[in-house]
């Protein structure tokens, strides 16, 4: 049977995630959207992505979630690209969904979906990579420009090479190559400027839950208070209905 094809315009960029005026970089509240929220708002699939996710997450409750959607150009094609995290009290689980077209119509569509769950034990370092326009200028209230977020648990590596030098301008010597060697086995680039304001809090927010957990300190709650168990109803319980927009 072959793939219904999108009936839907192209969507705008993606102002609805900038947050309102006054909104306070530092706020430490909750996140913008609910995960079927987010992944409605993204339009890739929202449908399909919520029941993978669903199923990935095996019955877990959603403590925090991010949701990613990249944008690129692939010769004269438009390619689109969803990430989507979703944190639970003991894993990590990671989505990945790509589409690709197999007839010049676009009558023919595949999806290529992959999911994968780390528990949080093995996560070994998280790291926050931030950007700031005019940091002379700085003041407590001022927004992130751009977030980076690396999150590493395999022990996989990326090794960044270039020539190296001795800093004399005039010097034409080879003093071979230096490089660095970071630790991640994701990355996700979340801009303010292309995803929005709320899009780089609700990082933010994800990678501070995710540090909670990982290093075993759900807090700010008091260590003697014992938070009371949640049924598992699912994170979906009325599915979605939008189709793919591109």
């Amino acid at each position: 049977m072959s793939p219904q094809p999108p009936t839907s315009k192209p969507q705008a960029p993606r102002t609805g995630h900038q947050a309102p005026h006054g909104h306070n970089a530092h706020d430490h509240g909750a996140q913008g959207q609910s995960l079927e929220g987010a992944l409605q708002q993204a339009g890739f699939y929202p449908r399909l992505v919520a029941d993978v996710v669903d199923d990935a997450l095996d019955g877990r409750d959603c403590m925090a979630h991010l949701v990613h959607l990249e944008t690129h150009f692939d010769r004269a094609e438009v390619r689109r690209h969803i990430t989507v995290l979703v944190l639970t009290d003991d894993m990590l689980v990671i989505a990945h969904v790509d589409d690709q077209q197999l007839d010049e119509a676009g009558e023919q569509i595949v999806a290529q979906i992959s999911t994968e769950s780390v528990p949080v034990a093995q996560i070994r370092s998280v790291v926050l990579s931030y950007m700031y326009a005019q940091p002379q200028n700085y003041k407590p209230s001022d927004p992130v420009r751009e977030l980076t977020l690396s999150i590493a648990w395999s022990g996989g590596q990326r090794l960044d090479m270039g020539p190296a030098s001795c800093g004399d301008p005039q010097c034409e010597a080879d003093h071979g190559y230096s490089g660095t060697i970071a630790q991640e086995d994701i990355v996700l680039r979340i801009s303010a400027e292309a995803d929005g304001l709320q899009a780089v809090q609700d990082a933010k927010l994800f990678a501070r839950a995710l540090r909670a957990v990982n290093t075993g300190s759900p807090a700010p709650v008091p260590h003697s208070t014992v938070p009371a168990p949640r049924p598992r109803t699912g994170v979906f319980g009325n599915r979605l209905s939008r189709g793919h927009q591109r």
